[in-house]
């Protein structure tokens, strides 16, 4: 048995600890987190790997969008498998219009065994809206103006010398 640590990427605290069986699915882990924060688990959703300072790795999809079958897919990891230890850690999105983020830990593993997911710790109430992403690029068009610039000198060379 496996508790999981749920935290909703918003201001104020939004959290749920489930219980849930770790030999189940990410897509059983799925349902059970949209569930637990009032979702009907119907909208498309990924969860992210992660390292211990929270950085987006490799996707996790829903559903496997590979062609011949090679990708993998909430159905084909196993919770153990793709999380062995405490303190491991996914990103979780759901909703890709709405972009509802959730911050997901195994926070303690027992060998205590339970057929159905449980909400243990149910901590604020989810917003009307999801929270508004803020996606930050570097300001590439200072170097890219420098890049051009060097062209400018072209105007004055005489091509007709070679």
């Amino acid at each position: 048995m496996y508790k999981v640590r749920v935290i909703l990427d918003t201001e104020e605290d939004v959290i749920r600890t489930l219980l849930v069986n770790e030999v189940k699915s990410l897509e059983n882990l799925h349902f059970d987190i949209s569930k637990s924060f009032g979702f009907d688990g119907q909208e498309m959703a990924s969860f992210y790997r992660t390292d211990e300072s929270w950085n987006q790795g490799e996707e996790i999809p829903l559903f496997n969008m590979a062609e011949a079958g090679e990708g993998i897919s909430m159905a084909t990891c196993i919770l153990n498998e793709t999380l062995p230890n405490n303190n491991d850690k996914l990103i979780y999105v759901y909703d890709f219009l709405q972009m509802w983020t959730f911050y997901v830990e195994i926070i303690e593993q027992s060998n205590d065994v339970i057929n159905e997911s449980k909400t243990i710790l149910s901590v604020g109430e989810i917003p009307a809206e999801a929270p508004d992403k803020e996606f930050k690029a570097d300001d590439l068009s200072k170097d890219l103006e420098d890049e051009f610039n060097d062209f400018e000198s072209l105007d004055d060379f005489d091509f007709d010398n070679y």
